[in-house]
């Protein structure tokens, strides 16, 4: 997906098997990244995956400091479709 600044983010969705949704990103594009950070908010990781900020980003801002991530300050990310609800 591509923020407002240009940049380019990945964004990973898990879904676990008892339905719960996890969503991750990654300001590298690391897949990795992003899937464990996924994996940590639908609550199938115990740890929380380490993140070294890259731009300052909002999200990373909130994930760092344990806040909420507000997904939908950027406009891009309400237009993503996912493949499964």
């Amino acid at each position: 997906m591509r923020l407002a600044s240009g940049q380019e983010v990945l964004v990973a969705r898990v879904l676990t098997a008892e339905g719960i949704a996890g969503l991750g990103f990654s300001l590298r594009l690391d897949a990795t990244e992003a899937r464990h950070m996924a994996e940590w908010a639908a609550g199938a990781r115990a740890e929380k995956p380490r993140l070294e900020p890259a731009l300052g980003h909002a999200w990373e801002t909130a994930y760092v400091s344990g806040a909420a991530i507000p997904w939908d300050s950027e406009p891009e990310f309400s237009r993503l479709k996912w493949l499964c609800a």
